[in-house]
């Protein structure tokens, strides 16, 4: 056994037996805790990016395997593709890590929260560097068990009302997903994800099974990445705490159903047999309609966290719309996309947290000149906001840029008019939200809930700035070869689907 074998394990292991550790820590044990959650998030980061070295740099990748019986095999595989996702859940985990101990801090159940918060990081690094279907699906339902005790961790009437819809959603993607994992494996044998697939070397008799198999996927994998009609467990899981949100908007649950979907799509149909199947199409409108219909929704609420869920409906489709589309700069788009609305996102929930835990407030209507009160925080909504609309030169304009040229490259013109008719929208709903910040008076005093030195607790500050500067950075110097971008190049251009 080398490093190919232990960066991997590493990887794992660092929140894996820190969530283990923490269950069994009293709820005074606040240093020791803090240092453990951080200690191991930075490992798993280090871990990641000697990882990314030795494959973007070295082309080596890492590759555990062994047999589970039942014709199923365990894979752990980094390729390109995974280095992206375990970058985005690992680099995120730690700036959520330090936002949390500060959001939480005096806050009952703080064992059992961070217990479980590392192992969803645990679920979602292991979705990322899944090597095949059935490991995929191990980590994916992993990944539903470990988020619930944190939607329901309020223990309100609510919150467990939530939890409950959560689970039924889930419960049942994860099912159809699982229905449709075996019937692969029946009709084709081992699903292992390989960069040309391998459902091509089956004959036209078994195309109709085929088509039936994908949309099972596709089914089971939606719930997760909320397209509609299967995403209503998304707005009433806001409920949870805001690090909570922002883990579940930005790194874990719907950038899992999202990613595979890329993974099926490119792994194991590969695009082009796919789109011979007339697979992709159904898939475009389907994503086309979630875009337009979460922002279309998101309009109506007043709520700023439901706001900013119906937009995470809207905004993970890119992702999807980008996979579907057989062309090489849609392909970019949506492996780009998978960082910067992570990046951008998290920032969003991070400061509709801090409003709410510094000044009690959640309805948009109520924030009027609250940038009087929280300047700094209504500075990286503001970039956040910038971003997710397309505004240059945001994270978000290159990734809307990159899908508009795909549209246009694979004969889809239309997809360029959903893009356009997208940002109109999100201006639409995010536009008043800043200028009810920025411009009208306040119409109240500020009762302030939890006071400090700042507009509010450093540890509550410094992680929605540096994501908000990443935001801001990443579309800046975007053609940087290591920025976002041009890793999501480097990584097209390994999958063989960019020149």
């Amino acid at each position: 056994m080398n490093l190919d074998f232990w960066l991997p394990v590493l990887v794992l292991s660092s929140s894996l037996f820190t969530g283990i550790v923490i269950f069994f820590l009293k709820e005074e044990s606040t240093r020791l805790r803090t240092a453990l959650n951080l200690l191991g998030a930075s490992i798993k980061v280090v871990a990641v990016h000697y990882m990314a070295y030795r494959l973007l740099v070295l082309d080596i990748i890492h590759e555990i395997s062994f047999s589970m019986g039942l014709g199923f095999d365990f894979i752990i595989r980094v390729d390109f593709l995974s280095l992206m996702f375990v970058s985005l859940s690992s680099n995120l985990w730690l700036v959520t890590t330090l936002y949390a101990v500060g959001y939480l801090e005096e806050s009952p159940n703080r064992s059992r929260f961070f217990g479980f918060f590392s192992l969803c990081v645990t679920a979602s690094t292991g979705i990322a560097m899944a090597g095949n279907l059935i490991t995929f699906f191990m980590f994916y339902e992993f990944l539903t068990l470990t988020t619930y005790p944190l939607v329901v961790h309020r223990e309100t009437r609510q919150a467990l009302d939530a939890g409950r819809t959560y689970l039924w959603y889930t419960i049942l993607g994860g099912a159809i997903l699982f229905v449709g994992i075996v019937s692969l494996q029946v009709l084709a044998g081992p699903v292992d994800f390989v960069d040309s697939g391998f459902m091509q070397s089956l004959g036209h008799e078994h195309h109709l099974t085929l088509k039936i198999i994908f949309a099972l996927l596709i089914i089971g994998l939606g719930v997760k990445a909320a397209l509609v009609p299967l995403h209503g467990w998304l707005p009433v899981a806001m409920i949870a705490p805001a690090p909570v949100s922002a883990l579940l908007h930005a790194v874990a649950v719907v950038k899992a159903g999202a990613f595979g979907i890329v993974r099926v799509v490119f792994d194991v149909f590969e695009r082009d047999f796919a789109g011979s199947l007339g697979l992709l199409g159904p898939l475009t409108g389907i994503a086309a309609i979630t875009i337009i219909y979460g922002s279309i929704r998101a309009l109506t609420q007043t709520d700023l966290k439901k706001r900013l869920a119906y937009s995470t409906v809207s905004q993970v489709s890119y992702i999807t719309i980008g996979a579907a589309l057989i062309a090489p700069f849609s392909t970019v788009g949506a492996i780009v996309h998978l960082v910067h609305q992570g990046v951008m996102k998290i920032t969003m929930f991070f400061c509709a947290g801090n409003i709410a835990e510094t000044l009690g407030l959640h309805n948009i209507r109520e924030l009027k000149g609250v940038a009087r009160r929280m300047p700094l925080t209504a500075i990286m909504f503001t970039l956040a906001a910038f971003g997710m609309i397309g505004v240059p030169p945001m994270a978000g304009f290159i990734s809307k840029w990159y899908l508009g040229l795909g549209g246009l490259d694979s004969n889809n013109a239309w997809v360029l008019g959903v893009l356009v008719l997208s940002s109109i929208l999100n201006a639409a709903y995010f536009l008043p939200v800043i200028h009810t910040m920025w411009f009208e008076k306040p119409d109240r005093e500020w009762k302030t809930i939890r006071s400090s030195r700042l507009e509010a607790p450093w540890m509550l500050l410094t992680p929605p700035a540096i994501t908000a500067l990443a935001a801001l950075l990443a579309g800046l110097f975007a053609n940087w070869e290591w920025s976002p971008l041009g890793v999501a190049r480097q990584i097209a251009v390994g999958m063989g689907v960019y020149p």
